[in-house]
């Protein structure tokens, strides 16, 4: 099937490797990422979530005002809005935009982050809450009459939205978290369940818990794969590259510049995560630097896999060989964002996304691909 290629627009031009600067809502990089994404054939883009950051879906109302064509996929924590008044916010935003949201699920795995939003429950408590709120939210997205609900965390008399999203299955979700209790709404809630950049045998491994948890509901999610590609003209200047990128990630980290950032990563316990998905990509980079065909982990080791940090390294031609390999264990949209915002993502859709969509229609001709897939 046909892949789909998620790009990411912050909120201002910033990274590992880049110190950030000027305003926190940066509109001029925003306007200039949205074009690039939207010109380079990216089908979606992530607006991210954090206690601390702007409003993922302002962010995302105001790129739809300025795109045409672009989908978004807007990063929303379950807990802090009700679910009701959630889904008629993301239903707004998706007829407002001529049906072009999604929303990628975060439940959140610290416990410190959690608590500047006046969350306190355990992990476990989160998840069964997080299931509870999407419960509602799909049927405020696809019921035709008003309905109770009788929760531990949510209790709803008569609930009812006249504004629906375009589609009638309502809006996909995307759903994250690697831990027992996520799968398990995974299985229940995802449409695509999304995961960080890891080797091949624990992709595998991920997409067979999945699967295994849908299987009782009778659903059959598809997956997502997050990566940083690094590309060059050469493979060794590409892993040249990549050695530069680490250098000046040290070097941000150790400047006054990166000196609230270190103090971010020290609070989350970085190195220490509290979340399945950061020790996973720890657990891949403890046993190398390059595993698989050119996956790379010594950026996910230095931050301490905080987020999406491991890439694939090369130029475009491998780039893309190498994301078919997880095209051909099941994953069929790929979120990918650079460690330059956005000259990364002009590349991206100027030499990498043409050559992966071109190879993943020649796989869909080989007769036993889908059946392998599923």
């Amino acid at each position: 099937m046909p892949v789909e290629i998620i790009g990411y627009i912050g909120n201002h031009n910033a990274s590992e490797t880049i110190s950030a600067a000027g305003p926190v809502i940066n509109l001029a990089h925003i306007g200039a990422a949205a074009a690039i994404h939207e010109n380079g054939g990216f089908d979606r883009v992530l607006f991210a979530f954090h206690s601390t950051s702007p409003e993922s879906i302002l962010i995302a109302q105001h790129v739809a005002s300025i795109t045409a064509k672009l989908k978004l996929m807007v990063a929303h924590r379950p807990g802090f809005t009700a679910p009701t008044l959630a889904a008629r916010q993301l239903a707004t935003l998706d007829q407002l935009s001529g049906g072009r949201v999604s929303v990628h699920i975060i439940t959140g795995g610290n416990d410190q982050e959690l608590a500047q939003d006046g969350d306190h429950l355990t992990k476990d408590e989160r998840y069964a809450r997080t299931s509870e709120y999407l419960d509602i939210v799909r049927n405020a997205w696809t019921g035709e009459t008003p309905f109770d609900y009788q929760g531990t965390y949510y209790r709803v008399d008569q609930a009812y939205s006249h504004v629906r999203p375009q589609g009638r299955d309502g809006i996909p979700i995307y759903f994250g978290g690697s831990s027992d209790a996520a799968f398990k709404v995974a299985g229940k809630h995802a449409d695509i369940y999304a995961l960080w950049g890891e080797t091949h045998a624990q992709v595998a491994e991920t997409i067979a818990r999945v699967r295994e948890a849908a299987s009782s509901y009778g659903r059959k999610p598809r997956f997502s794969l997050s990566l940083r590609p690094i590309l060059a003209d050469t493979e060794d200047e590409a892993w040249a590259k990549a050695a530069r990128l680490l250098e000046h990630a040290k070097a941000l980290r150790a400047s006054a510049a990166g000196e609230q950032l270190i103090n971010v990563s020290a609070r989350a316990g970085a190195h220490d995560p509290p979340n399945e998905g950061s020790r996973r990509l720890l657990a891949a980079a403890a046993e190398g630097a390059r595993l698989d065909k050119r996956l790379w982990t010594e950026m996910a080791a230095l931050t301490g896999a905080s987020g999406n940090s491991t890439a694939l390294v090369g130029t475009p031609d491998q780039v893309a060989d190498a994301m078919l390999d997880y095209y051909d264990l099941g994953i069929t949209t790929f979120l990918i964002r650079g460690f330059d915002p956005l000259e990364d993502a002009f590349h991206y859709g100027r030499d990498l996304i043409p050559r992966l969509r071109a190879l993943v229609a020649e796989r869909d001709q080989v007769p036993h691909h889908a059946e392998a897939a599923e």
